[in-house]
């Protein structure tokens, strides 16, 4: 709750973190969120939590719609929601509306063995990843946590550079640090539809990947830089985080350990981007994939193919251009694949699936059109690089059936939660997420709220059945990603532009 709060609203009162709990409460809650897959990467996890450990206190009926309502002052990006009021119906002893878990995974959950879980949780992040008691009560250890006391604060000053200061407070002054806004900015779509004769047509926005755990890293001179990674992968969002060797740079430099600190802005001004698209493909499987590289206000050349890459967006840009032609010939060699040079913020193929999923959605929706289905109810089904194989529904009332293979699932509450996970950002993805860029590239909306993330409140319920096997274990929450956004697409009408469901969102018509 500490990210949402503002220090100047808990002056003069007493302020109860999770160690403050009870320890029979703090384990209860611990061990509820562990069994059901509540936590990921942990977090925001504490101050859920304690969110939800208050409703116990309260003199009126709690049911689950009290436990979602409460649940709207925080995001939990990893577990798509599911799990965690699964977790809090349990504390609370309130029924719960979704299915249970399905027997298999039910079974388990009494005796799991957290080296699997944990091995699970690696293929489908794909980065280490622990899911214990220690994480839930906000121990995982994050980049900064571990930083020592004495090193100075090295803070993004929102103009490419950093301010420095003994103290974050004293940083962050120096910084000139101008709080983040949600703007009434309109969405863009900035790839246009290659003209042609198509049989289905896509045209998606930036989207934020919208990780939690801020980038940050610490150094000593001439020491290894902390991962800015710790206990999740960020969707691939920090993988080529540009704080470590900030933080390297500046320990050598001032020859004394260095902390450095992205504030929630610089995440979203500098980090990278999904990278927007437009797509136009035949009957055939034969068409055109055009993919945005965004690249700094006056760097576009006017045209397709390459550019000299800024030292900004230069490895986002490349991964880009290497990952995403790559993927999409994979999933889809019949799409000629097509980089476009736009200004904006840096964007980059190791974010979830980039290019490949785009191409599967298409593919899987022009599969279903071809056969006359489309709208609620109509199956989609996708098979991921890894082998992960995924078969979603979206129902009439918004319930979404997933049935997944992934070989050996190892730890089936692991797997059922990432897969969730899944559902939900692909939801998201699809029918509400967004930010607003202006057409010189500067990004509008800087805050958590503003991206269209969906609340627990408007998260649908998430029936998954896991299809366990003998084979190697790979990936299956990715082809869920892919197979979900495939599916709200079709139950949606097949709008040719996302998000389809957002307001003032310029997606159009649905088709008929």
């Amino acid at each position: 709750m500490s990210c949402v709060t503002p220090v100047r609203r808990v002056a003069a009162r007493s302020v109860t973190t999770v160690d403050g709990l009870p320890d029979d409460v703090r384990r209860a809650w611990a061990d509820a969120f562990v069994d059901s897959g509540a936590s990921q990467c942990g977090f925001c996890t504490p101050g859920i939590v304690l969110r939800l450990a208050a409703l116990a206190d309260r003199k009126q009926v709690v049911d689950e719609a009290a436990i979602r309502t409460a649940l709207l002052a925080h995001l939990c990006r990893c577990t798509g929601w599911q799990t965690v009021v699964e977790a809090a119906c349990g504390v609370l002893g309130v029924p719960p509306s979704t299915e249970a878990p399905a027997p298999e995974i039910a079974a388990e959950q009494a005796a799991r063995d957290p080296l699997l879980a944990g091995w699970r949780a690696q293929i489908e992040g794909p980065l280490f990843q622990r899911a214990d008691v220690d994480t839930v009560l906000g121990r995982a250890r994050f980049a900064d946590d571990t930083a020592p006391a004495d090193a100075v604060v090295a803070v993004a000053d929102g103009s490419g550079g950093v301010a420095i200061g003994d103290t974050v407070a004293d940083a962050r002054r120096q910084s000139g640090k101008v709080q983040g806004r949600n703007s009434t900015a309109p969405l863009a779509h900035p790839v246009a539809v290659p003209p042609g004769e198509w049989a289905l047509t896509l045209q998606t926005t930036w989207v934020e990947p919208a990780y939690l755990e801020p980038d940050a890293s610490w150094c000593h001179p001439g020491g290894t830089p902390a991962s800015p990674l710790a206990n999740g992968g960020a969707f691939g969002g920090k993988r080529r985080s540009p704080v470590p060797a900030t933080a390297r740079e500046l320990a050598d430099r001032l020859d004394r350990p260095v902390r450095v600190l992205w504030p929630r802005e610089e995440v979203v001004r500098r980090g990278p981007k999904r990278p927007p698209v437009a797509v136009g493909i035949r009957p055939d499987g034969t068409g055109v994939f055009r993919v945005a590289r965004g690249v700094p206000p006056g760097v576009v050349s006017g045209g397709h193919g390459t550019v000299a890459a800024s030292a900004e967006s230069g490895a986002a840009d490349a991964a880009t251009l290497n990952g995403v032609v790559e993927r999409v010939r994979r999933v889809a060699p019949g799409l000629e694949v097509d980089v476009v040079d736009v200004s904006g913020p840096p964007t980059s193929a190791d974010l979830r699936g980039a290019g490949w999923v785009e191409a599967a959605v298409v593919t899987a929706a022009l599969s279903a059109l071809a056969d006359g289905a489309t709208g609620p109810g109509t199956p989609a089904e996708v098979t991921g690089p890894s082998g992960g194989r995924a078969r979603v529904v979206v129902a009439d009332d918004g319930a979404v059936s997933v049935d997944v293979w992934a070989g050996d699932p190892l730890d089936p509450v692991t797997l059922r939660s990432y897969c969730i996970g899944a559902v939900h950002q692909a939801l998201g993805w699809v029918r509400s997420e967004g930010i607003a860029v202006d057409g010189d590239g500067v990004v509008h909306d800087l805050t958590i709220r503003s991206f269209g993330i969906l609340t627990a409140r408007d998260t649908p319920p998430v029936n998954v059945t896991v299809h366990p096997s003998d084979l190697w274990p790979v990936n299956g929450s990715d082809a869920v990603f892919a197979a979900t956004a495939a599916a709200a697409w079709l139950a949606d009408g097949l709008p040719p532009s996302w998000p389809t469901r957002r307001a003032g969102s310029s997606s159009g018509a649905a088709r008929p």
